[in-house]
């Protein structure tokens, strides 16, 4: 192992290159490797033509990450399981077809990582099987200029499968909190492990080199061999990292509780305003059960632990993050990724088994776009792609899915209060639609399969059957013909038409307990 200066990286790394890069947003970023390495480029114009792959978001949608990778030239390809936080240069360099972009489930990125590092072929899954990953509908093809199948569908044992081959790694980017003299690495401060000794272990079966960033550099054996996550003989170069380039998220610098330091109290979450959130959080709530093991995903889900402890039932979350955390109280904003109190944390490709092998019992996920068949998108809006992060494999195996979202969007104003729910001004954008941009979520294969869909809004709730939509409920004080139907794109099939309960639609609830006991 060699400790190298970061302006040394670029002259390492030859055109042409494949870079695998660690890393989850901004947590575990080696963003001084990355910013030094834009620098070398601007100065002289190498390393040229490089493939950048990832797990999942690289970057914080503004000065970190896949933005050092922004300039013509110096990118020929980008593979990510999420697109989301790599910033607007890169983001109009993928909309505009000025580089290569593929978009696949992070999970499957994370598994294809380990079977890089033992020369296994690549990895066989079902799971983009009928999504836009699947060849046969876009293949997690971004744009024009993306011509090369990644992703192959095979059938073996009279089965479909994907298959995602494994490339050759040049290049290993990663970052640790600690490194000894011999490069043996620890993750103390991280709050994921993801697979960075697997970004490692690629890179060496490839014959390529690992380069690490590092905040602190101690003598060698000073570090105990359990702390060790990466064992300095798949290490070839160390860089010293100024703190700055070092976030333990795109929101900190550094919270011990973040990575499992210390436990902080977590009686005190403040109670959710009552808005069409709070709303949809506590009707999703209900669909909880207790001691089901659960993902919650960004955006409105957060606020369902919010809902619980107001309600007396945070015993009833047993929560997981794809990240590789189990329990705990997930992060929000900035930290999203991280959870405080967390009871474990593994690396993100073994959660990722877990998850695909049906480990879920329940998944509480976003909604931007719903189709007459069930189909979900959370992925792609008016032509730009914004990935799929690890929602693919989620819902892929997850055996109870509820999505939450408001009923449109733009504009939404509404009045709650006294049980009911009033509509003062519609939102500009349906989400229930004829056709879905892009197919993140396949519903007409989940029916088939068995799976429980579940839709939940701030005025309607939806189940999928294998007929269709069902509209099961509806709130109080609205109209349904005017407030419901009249702003889908398809008639959902009606039956046995519910109202919800009113204490949603009250500040004080008071009956998540007797829900969740029924």
């Amino acid at each position: 192992m060699k400790v190298i200066q970061a302006a040394d990286v670029g002259a390492l790394i030859p055109d042409g290159a494949t870079i695998f890069l660690g890393g989850l947003a901004v947590t575990s970023l080696p963003e001084e490797i990355l910013s030094a390495l834009e620098q070398h480029f601007l100065s002289t114009g190498h390393p040229r033509a490089l493939s950048t792959w990832a797990c999942g978001a690289i970057g914080n949608s503004g000065t970190a990450g896949m933005k050092h990778f922004a300039h013509p030239g110096m990118i020929k390809r980008v593979v990510a399981g999420h697109f989301g936080q790599t910033g607007a240069e890169m983001m109009k360099m993928v909309y505009g077809g000025e580089v290569e972009a593929y978009n696949f489930p992070q999970g499957s990125l994370s598994h294809l990582t380990r079977q890089i590092a033992c020369r296994s072929p690549g990895v066989l899954t079902k799971v983009g099987l009928g999504t836009f990953v699947d060849p046969r509908l876009e293949g997690g093809k971004l744009n024009s200029k993306s011509t090369e199948d990644l992703v192959r569908l095979i059938e073996f044992e009279g089965e479909e499968w994907l298959y995602y081959k494994s490339p050759k790694i040049d290049v290993a980017v990663i970052r640790g909190t600690v490194a000894d003299e011999n490069g043996n690495i620890t993750l103390d401060k991280e709050g994921m492990l993801l697979e960075q000794l697997s970004i490692a272990q690629a890179a060496r079966a490839c014959g390529g080199i690992v380069i690490c960033q590092v905040e602190r550099i101690v003598k060698a054996g000073s570090l105990h061999p359990k702390a060790v996550k990466i064992p300095g003989v798949v290490i070839d170069y160390v860089v010293l990292s100024q703190p700055q380039n070092h976030m333990q998220s795109i929101a900190t610098q550094f919270d011990p509780a973040l990575c499992g330091d210390i436990r902080v109290p977590t009686g005190s979450l403040p109670p959710m305003a009552l808005d069409e959130r709070k709303v949809i959080a506590r009707r999703a709530a209900m669909e909880l059960k207790l001691g089901a093991i659960t993902n919650l995903g960004i955006g409105i889900p957060a606020g369902i632990p919010a809902v619980a402890a107001e309600e007396g039932m945070a015993e009833a979350l047993t929560l997981s993050i794809e990240s590789g955390i189990t329990g705990g109280i997930p992060a929000q904003g900035g930290d999203f990724g991280l959870a405080y109190n967390a009871e474990a944390i593994i690396e993100q490709s073994f959660q990722f088994d877990f998850y695909d092998g049906g480990g879920l019992d329940a998944s509480f996920l976003g909604l931007a776009q719903v189709d007459s068949s069930g189909n979900v998108n959370v992925s792609k809006f008016n032509g730009r792609p914004v990935g799929c992060g690890g929602f693919v494999n989620i819902t892929r195996s997850t055996k109870r899915l509820v999505f939450c979202g408001s009923f449109t969007a733009g504009g939404l104003k509404l009045s709650i209060g006294d049980g009911v729910l009033r509509i003062d001004t519609e939102g500009r954008s349906r989400k229930f639609i004829q056709q879905v941009e892009q197919i993140t979520f396949n519903g007409h294969d989940a029916a088939l399969r068995g799976q429980q869909v579940i839709f939940v809004t701030e005025r309607a709730v939806f189940h999928l059957t294998p007929e269709g939509i069902e509209l099961t409920e509806i709130a109080p004080g609205i109209d349904l013909e005017k407030d419901v139907l009249a702003h889908m794109d398809f008639k959902p099939i009606v039956r046995d038409l519910k109202r919800m309960d009113a204490g949603l639609f009250r500040e004080v609830w008071g009956g998540l307990r007797a829900a969740l006991a029924g």
